[in-house]
């Protein structure tokens, strides 16, 4: 089965564009996240299609950057398809993972980001090692202060959209960590939303 994905990341944009080209696509089912960032950790409806695809079925997105922001996220994501037997397709830029010129385009792609990982791994431990010898305290705080909190948002943010693992391990502290206040700052800006406004007091 063909599975379509839309997204926009803000209420007012519309999806027509995208849902017309998926359905010319042959996408059987369309899936819409609506006001969802593309560097958001969490796609309430991405995480409902991977939910309904089956082995074999493909993934069909209107452009790469529906599905992540960065190649480094991106990759990343499309690995995880290939290991649930997922195929994928963008349109636009007319790259998929069902043919075996598409895959062996996406092994090619891999390895650059691999690359890239083993970078960040190779900097972050030469940092690590300096700060040893001078006597720092390594080990992941379970918390996040808020200077880190600030650079972190930053690398996840555009241009950067960097991964929360890739942040997590270059600023030394846990993944759980950056989750716990991504998820604090959601429910703070529920509640901020749905609080009523205050009334003229004369």
């Amino acid at each position: 089965m063909k599975l379509g994905y839309a997204r926009v990341s803000t209420d007012e944009q519309n999806m027509r564009l995208q849902i017309d080209a998926l359905k010319a696509a042959g996408a059987e089912r369309i899936f819409e996240d609506k006001g969802v960032s593309g560097s958001a950790v969490f796609k309430p409806a991405y995480g409902d299609m991977l939910k309904s695809a089956r082995p074999g079925d493909e993934i069909i997105v209107w452009r790469m950057d529906r599905l992540s922001r960065s190649l480094l996220a991106l990759i990343t994501e499309l690995q995880m398809l290939d290991r649930l037997d997922l195929g994928f397709r963008s349109l636009s830029e007319q790259i998929e993972t069902v043919t075996p010129a598409g895959r062996l385009f996406f092994h090619i792609v891999g390895a650059f980001a691999q690359f890239e990982r083993d970078v960040i791994r190779d900097l972050t431990n030469a940092g690590l090692d300096a700060a040893r010898r001078a006597g720092a305290k390594l080990g992941r705080p379970p918390l996040i202060s808020e200077s880190q909190w600030a650079q972190a948002k930053l690398l996840m943010a555009a241009p950067t959209n960097m991964a929360v693992s890739a942040v997590a391990d270059l600023m030394n502290v846990s993944r759980q960590a950056i989750y716990k206040r991504l998820k604090a700052e959601r429910a703070a800006a529920a509640v901020q939303s749905n609080a009523e406004p205050l009334q003229p007091t004369g």
